[in-house]
């Protein structure tokens, strides 16, 4: 999962961060993409230079650029806080990953003044009255590439607000934290295996069309297939085909096609290995052909499930009933 941050200046998302790298996600933060900007331009990283140089990215890259830049650190399989999340349209590009919560951590402004003041940084506000000038000014810009707190945290999925002390502020997370876990979405069974069988189709070493298919028995793979020519002959897209290395016309001088189909490479792969497919379903990435639909159902294949669809179906999908074999497709990009 994604966790995001955004908020106020000293409103605690360091420490937010900071309790989620103690749990296990690695960090990243849209500033890191504007800080190496600063440096290659041989410029301090000032508040001022930062903010201005981040307003100059998104002018000349879209205002997503930044987002963009972090999403392609994302790893699969790994969970992360990512920081600094200051515009709406950085919150879009990571819209995009399905398990990503834009946290907005929130705090009284004269609180947020006392830590900027007990922090004693170099260029941070000096009084009240200059905290809450540069804090109107981050807010709402009038120029698209600007910073635009105020609509970020709109778009924030939770809020924590750190009025307290720190063990209060972590407190919050620890409550939290496992409610955003508890979401985590996952794909269905279908859309595993139908995965699988378009990860197995990039086997295929057919010039004409890439397909696959998996079969399954109580929720285990139980033989793979994808369409080429036959064992140990020379590879379709080596000039082991004539008809696919000609470019015949689809639907035209099948009878001539060396290559197998993935359904019935699938089906006799099972069979080489002694393994029984009765009862099982059978996952491919495009719909049966009239041959292999003969294969399965004889093989004792009980349901088929499709992804895309295949030229003159209908006399499969019409055989495929009488024989009292489930079809239905299953549309997974």
């Amino acid at each position: 999962m994604i966790i995001g941050l955004t908020g106020r200046n000293a409103t605690g998302k360091g420490e937010a961060a900071e309790f989620l790298k103690e749990k296990g996600f690695l960090f990243l933060s849209l500033s890191d993409v504007i800080r190496k900007a600063v440096m290659e331009r041989g410029l301090a990283p000032t508040r001022d230079n930062l903010i201005a140089t981040g307003r100059e990215l998104r002018a000349r890259h879209g205002t997503g650029y930044l987002a963009e830049r972090i999403m392609e650190q994302i790893e699969p399989g790994q969970n992360y806080v990512v920081d600094s999340f200051r515009h709406e349209d950085e919150v879009g590009v990571f819209r995009r990953a399905s398990d990503f919560h834009l946290l907005a951590v929130t705090a009284q402004q004269e609180i947020r003044f006392d830590r900027i003041k007990a922090r004693n940084r170099e260029n941070d506000p000096q009084t009240y009255e200059e905290f809450i000038e540069v804090e109107n000014a981050e807010s709402t810009s009038l120029q698209a590439e600007g910073q635009n707190l105020t609509g970020t945290e709109a778009r924030a999925d939770h809020s924590v607000t750190n009025n307290g002390t720190v063990e209060q502020f972590r407190e919050q997370l620890t409550e939290l934290v496992p409610r955003l876990m508890a979401k985590m979405e996952r794909p269905g069974w279908d859309e595993y295996f139908m995965r699988m069988a378009q990860v197995a189709a990039l086997r295929s070493n057919c010039v004409k069309r890439k397909v696959a298919a998996v079969i399954v028995r109580d929720k285990r793979v139980i033989s793979t297939g994808y369409n080429g020519t036959p064992r140990g002959t020379k590879n379709c897209y080596e000039g082991g085909c004539p008809r696919c290395n000609n470019l015949a016309d689809s639907g035209t001088k099948l009878d001539e096609c060396l290559c197998s189909h993935g359904e019935e490479n699938a089906i006799t792969q099972a069979a080489y290995h002694g393994v029984s497919v009765a009862g099982s379903t059978l996952y491919t990435t495009f719909a049966p052909c009239l041959m292999c639909t003969k294969m399965i159902i004889n093989a004792g294949l009980h349901e088929v499930v499709y992804n895309m669809d295949y030229p003159l179906n209908d006399t499969s999908f019409a055989l495929l009933k009488g024989a009292g074999v489930t079809c239905r497709k299953l549309r997974v990009e």
